[in-house]
């Protein structure tokens, strides 16, 4: 047995307690009733009362008490068990760290608007597995497919630009990174069975200066991946401000070689590009674009597939049984006469 609000059994004390207080005060009235009758007198003039019925209808009183409060505090006994199949499906997400992520065109910046997507898709997830891949021109799994999102998160938060070797962007080792995360997820997976679809989302502001992604993007639509592309950023772009790494503050603008302030601006075309090779779909974060949701729309529509089954065992409320008794008892205790209909 086992009790869905347990702490309801404190007011169980209540009863020793109106017990006591009872006791108390006809202790108290007899000694005053005393100055005014005998015992003998006030035994005669109370010859009509019914002594036994009277305690058990104090008895029943407490003994429904008892009861609902056993009853408000949810006895379970017995149990069912069922069969609850648990469905996943894999994305990863790739992260652009690169310097121009750090652009103020999008509050506070691309990067952080870029996280905070992150997290909202996040919060839609339940048992699907994500990972994270951070990239520049060199690309690292931050975080293989799990269903930790905690973990996710940590990793997710500490991705800045500076645990990167390069600041500029290069998608093709980002695209063979995911290659391999999905190839080892899916070793991982032999003998499961099922079809869960896999899922490539790029958050990035669309600058490429490479160019060369070509052969391993095919590597993943071989794979059956579906690509979706997320450009943060605005067409008019912005300049990429540049702190003191100790203290915070701000120092001066990014410079070219030339010393020319740099203007970062989204490059959709490349995004759109990806997408559209692999089925999947192109979305904007600007500062009047927010459709992050239509992502998560079609990640729901998404195949997933059956990777656990698992036997639930639930315990059966039976809270109702106590609470008749309950009710019973006060009935009763109502019903039951405890004066003589025609005293003597």
């Amino acid at each position: 047995m086992i009790w869905d609000a347990p702490g309801y059994f404190w007011f169980l004390l209540l009863i020793p307690i109106m017990y006591g207080a009872g006791r108390y005060a006809s202790l108290i009235i007899r000694r005053r009733r005393k100055a005014y009758f005998s015992d003998e007198l006030f035994s005669r003039l109370q010859s009509h009362r019914r002594e036994t019925a009277l305690r058990l209808k104090e008895g029943l009183f407490y003994g429904g008490f008892f009861f609902l409060v056993v009853a408000l505090a949810g006895p379970k006994i017995g149990t069912e068990v069922r069969e609850v199949e648990r469905e996943q499906l894999d994305l990863v997400v790739a992260l652009d760290l690169s310097l121009s992520m750090m652009s103020e065109d999008v509050r506070p910046n691309r990067l952080e608007k870029a996280r905070f997507e992150i997290n909202r898709i996040l919060s839609h997830l339940e048992n699907d597995r994500i990972g994270l891949i951070v990239f520049t021109g060199h690309a690292m799994l931050n975080c293989p497919l799990t269903t930790d999102y905690s973990a996710f998160r940590m990793f997710l938060d500490i991705a800045e630009p500076g645990i990167m070797p390069t600041t500029t962007t290069d998608y093709q080792p980002m695209f063979q990174e995911a290659v391999s995360a999905f190839q080892s997820a899916s070793r991982s997976d032999e003998g499961q069975g099922g079809n869960a679809a896999r899922v490539l989302l790029v958050f990035s502001d669309g600058e490429d200066h490479f160019d060369r992604y070509g052969a391993s993007l095919q590597q993943l639509l071989d794979q059956n991946v579906y690509i979706f592309t997320v450009g943060i950023g605005t067409e008019d772009g912005g300049r990429i401000p540049v702190t003191d790494p100790e203290t915070g503050e701000f120092v001066d603008f990014h410079r070219d070689r030339q010393g020319s302030v740099v203007t970062t601006r989204l490059i959709p075309e490349t995004l759109r590009e990806m997408a559209n090779m692999s089925g999947g779909q192109y979305f904007q974060i600007s500062r009047t674009a927010h459709n992050i949701e239509g992502f998560i729309r079609q990640l729901n529509q998404l195949d997933r597939s059956t990777f656990a089954t698992e036997e639930i065992t639930r315990y059966q409320n039976r809270y109702p049984i106590p609470a008749l008794i309950s009710l019973l008892c006060f009935v009763a205790a109502l019903l039951i006469p405890g004066y003589k209909a025609n005293p003597d």
